[in-house]
């Protein structure tokens, strides 16, 4: 029994290796690079190429793909980044628009800190387009407790960002002109 499982599991690797070659190999862009030694070489038609038979997964074509535009303002992601530039991040999604922080603590206030998610809600660059969530904790006797944020904190600082936007937005213009 124990041998039967084992061939098995031998095949099921080996096919699981064999497709993730193919998967691998598929990936060429059709550039030219420059090799080891300083010559160049070119990318050849292969069956996985151009000319050749091809993969295609999930019924999908080559000819027919689109790439998928980011569905956010560039100018709110960008002022969003440098406003936060200060603070370690956790996460950034520019296709999904969402940029979560690690907690920070500032210098002068030790026993207190700080986490912000920004969501950018579309391509727009609109006040309405960026949501912005501040999370406060103060530690006391070592523990760290969830603790009020005032309102205006999030409101100043969605206007940083949206300040921030406009005038990347405006400085693309003019160099536009």
């Amino acid at each position: 029994m124990s041998v039967r499982v084992s061939q098995v599991t031998r095949a099921a690797t080996t096919i699981g290796l064999a497709l993730s070659a193919v998967l691998v190999a598929s990936c060429s862009s059709g550039k030219t690079y420059e090799g080891v030694a300083g010559t160049v070489t070119e990318n050849r038609d292969t069956i996985f190429s151009n000319g050749g038979v091809g993969l295609t997964l999930f019924g999908g074509s080559k000819e027919n793909a689109v790439a998928a535009p980011v569905a956010v303002n560039a100018y709110l992601w960008r002022a969003s980044l440098d406003t936060l530039a200060f603070m370690p991040l956790a996460s950034a999604d520019p296709f999904g628009g969402v940029i979560i922080s690690e907690w920070y603590a500032p210098p002068e206030t030790p026993d207190e800190r700080f986490k912000v998610n920004v969501y950018i809600l579309g391509p727009t660059l609109r006040a309405d387009g960026i949501r912005i969530s501040i999370f406060r904790q103060t530690r006391s006797g070592g523990v760290w407790s969830d603790a009020a944020v005032n309102a205006e904190m999030t409101t100043e600082f969605e206007n940083a960002v949206l300040s921030r936007a406009r005038d990347l937005r405006l400085r693309a213009v003019a160099e536009k002109d």
